[in-house]
């Protein structure tokens, strides 16, 4: 009977701390102690979810943007108890559970995928072996070998422009392809690519047998490009510029 109780007791009282508005407190507890408790979980998720996505955190009035979390603070339901995880948990509520609202800006969903990989990056477990790779090889003739720290994303949205300033129309006529990565000092950074250079990305991530050579090869072929010879010296210069950056970490041996 005791743990019966224990337990209703402590339903009630996280109910009323996600949300007070529409649970009561439990009997007996003095608000200005459930008060502490209201304040103190609710601007820790708050303060992470802001500082996760800050550019979405400017583009919504404070009322609009109270409201927002206060609904992912009531709804959503975490799968994971790290703070640091939080920040996925929000882009799960809002790819799963929010609801559209007029003030939601256009690519909402994907301005916080794109928030929310600098933090997924900064965090990845991944690590990076040099071992069995020539970092000095040939970027056309060897077997270019990519950073397991590097991703290649694409959306629908100039995302990395967006800004309270800046809002760009619902349907551009090209999609914005980006390359994020963690590059040897620790530090997460984003490139802005074509879709040529997003191509060679993917067939290399997906190829670990093909050669530089060969993926621009067949990049020239679907292109149907007239002169070859202009794909693969452009191409070698991306390959170099990417080795540069650490994306690409030499040729396999």
């Amino acid at each position: 009977m005791a743990d019966s109780n224990l337990k209703t007791l402590q339903l009630a009282f996280t109910a009323h701390l996600r949300d007070p508005d529409n649970n009561p407190a439990p009997a007996g507890i003095e608000d200005r102690r459930m008060g502490i408790y209201r304040d103190l979980l609710y601007n820790n998720i708050e303060g992470f979810i802001a500082r996760g996505f800050p550019v979405i955190r400017c583009l919504y009035s404070d009322a609009d943007w109270q409201r927002m979390v206060r609904d992912f603070f009531s709804r959503h339901k975490c799968q994971s108890p790290y703070f640091l995880e939080i920040s996925q948990e929000f882009l799960v509520y809002l790819q799963n559970e929010r609801e559209p609202q007029p003030e939601d800006p256009a690519g909402l969903l994907e301005l916080a995928h794109y928030e929310w990989v600098e933090l997924a990056l900064s965090v990845a477990d991944e690590t990076n072996s040099l071992e069995g790779i020539d970092v000095n090889g040939d970027l056309l003739s060897g077997r270019p070998v990519l950073s397991a720290l590097a991703w290649s994303l694409a959306y629908t949205l100039p995302v990395h422009k967006m800004s309270p300033d800046y809002l760009p129309a619902p349907t551009p006529e090209q999609p914005s392809y980006l390359l994020v990565y963690r590059n040897r000092d620790d530090e997460v950074k984003f490139m802005e690519i074509n879709p040529v250079t997003a191509r060679l990305f993917f067939l290399l991530e997906n190829n670990s047998d093909m050669s530089g050579k060969q993926a621009l090869a067949q990049i020239a072929q679907e292109m149907n490009h007239p002169n070859p010879e202009v794909v693969m010296q452009g191409g070698l210069s991306t390959l170099q510029e990417l080795h540069a950056h650490g994306i690409i970490l030499g040729t396999r041996r």
